[in-house]
């Protein structure tokens, strides 16, 4: 009796060890590349008040947006278009290569630059460059949830600086007279929100290289509250009072100028659009003045990295 009973107790024993054993089986998780963060979004908006440090990476400075598609590299370096230029992705600017946190960027006009990468957040991207001491950071996005209108009514000044020339093609016939009725052509120079403007008062049809720019001033564009299409442009003229306007944009090539003072609705239509930097390859690709950066809207302030890898 107590060898069966000990040998009862052996098999029941087994049988519950036996029961509770489950083989654990652990995978191997490949590591984050830098293309795979790279490649998460399909947007990078740089977010030019954010960067920190006093050297410009003129690619960055230049562009709204950057994509990473394959080894190639696409911008929206316009207003003009935008969402819809390239995709949504706008131009190819030229090719990467990424490999640890190291960014390589081959720019078709600027060349090589090198980025130390360093991931912020789950969607935001610093670039630090060690080559002049500076941080962009890059904001991702989806092109199906990017807010393309927030970019382009944010930065208008841009969009007035996107042709070489603004002619005047309405004048409202209710309105009281004033001296802008005798100014057909405006020009909006690169330089941020307050920059240099002319005034032409030369006839409809002028060619552009004839036009003679009568009057200088410096203009500004400023907001309206909780009205993210309206905008108030200011005309400084050196000797008149300033010329104030609400400005609306009704395409991408025409602009509404409505003046309160003598409650007169202007519509000024863009000539010579300035694409800076047009598909490569592609018939009248030009070269971007090199005046066309986007500017800080406050002051610029030291970088805190240690300029360690120069």
């Amino acid at each position: 009796m107590k060898r069966v009973k000990l040998l009862l107790i052996l098999i029941l024993s087994s049988s519950f060890l036996t029961s509770c054993y489950n083989e654990v089986v652990v995978e191997e998780v490949p590591p984050v590349t830098l293309y795979d963060i790279l490649d998460s979004y399909e947007l990078w908006y740089v977010d030019i008040n954010s960067t920190v440090g006093y050297g410009e990476t003129p690619f960055l400075q230049k562009a709204f947006t950057i994509s990473f598609l394959g080894n190639a590299v696409y911008a929206n370096n316009n207003i003009v278009g935008l969402g819809d230029t390239g995709n949504g992705f706008g131009v190819k600017i030229g090719n990467f290569d990424a490999y640890e946190m190291i960014l390589d960027v081959n720019h078709v006009i600027d060349g090589i630059e090198t980025f130390d990468v360093y991931q912020v957040d789950y969607n935001t991207i610093e670039l630090y460059n060690p080559y002049n001491d500076t941080s962009y950071f890059l904001d991702g996005y989806q092109r199906t949830t990017f807010d393309y209108d927030f970019v382009y009514y944010d930065n208008i000044h841009y969009f007035l600086q996107e042709y070489v020339a603004w002619e005047k093609t309405y004048t409202s016939t209710f309105g009281v007279i004033n001296e802008f009725d005798s100014e057909n052509y405006l020009q909006f120079l690169a330089g941020g929100n307050d920059s240099t403007f002319f005034s032409s008062q030369d006839p409809n049809g002028t060619s552009l290289a004839d036009l003679i720019w009568d009057y200088e001033g410096v203009y500004g564009v400023g907001n309206v509250a909780n009205d993210m299409y309206l905008k108030i442009l200011t005309l400084d003229y050196d000797f008149f009072n300033n010329e104030y306007f609400e400005l609306s944009v009704i395409n991408d090539r025409t602009i509404e100028l409505f003046h309160p003072s003598s409650e007169t609705v202007y519509e000024f239509t863009g000539r010579s659009y300035i694409q800076y930097l047009k598909q490569l390859g592609g018939k009248g690709s030009v070269t971007p003045p090199s005046n066309k950066m986007r500017k800080h809207r406050k002051d610029k302030v030291a970088n805190p990295r240690d300029n360690t890898r120069v």
